[in-house]
């Protein structure tokens, strides 16, 4: 799997969640989407570490639902990219692994 086919992968089901329950998915539904879902990604992250109720949840789920959360986020992200024209690949290079090789200092 790389970054262009999970995409649009999740662009066809996407596609699929708007037109089953008639959302229009604008550039502002993205990005809010995306902040719900990081608001969710908080709260499971909070029980899965313990510091929020677990409602009787074993580690397991709680952990599944974690990861769950983390995959809708990092989902989103992807479709608002996609949305917004964004070359997250040349982003990233830019971003991050510009420093990938550079020089470390001896506190590092």
């Amino acid at each position: 799997m790389n970054i262009h086919s999970l995409t649009a992968d999740l662009q066809d089901v996407a596609h699929q969640y708007a037109r089953r329950f008639s959302i229009n998915r604008t550039p502002d539904w993205h990005v809010m989407k995306l902040s719900e879902e990081l608001g969710e990604l908080i709260q499971s992250y909070l029980k899965v570490t313990g510091r929020a109720r677990t409602d009787g949840q074993a580690p397991e789920a709680l952990r599944q639902a974690f990861e769950d959360e983390l995959a809708d986020v990092i989902g989103m992200a992807l479709l608002l990219a996609k949305d917004q024209d964004v070359d997250l690949e040349r982003a990233f290079k830019r971003k991050w692994l510009v420093y990938h090789d550079a020089p470390r200092s001896v506190t590092d």
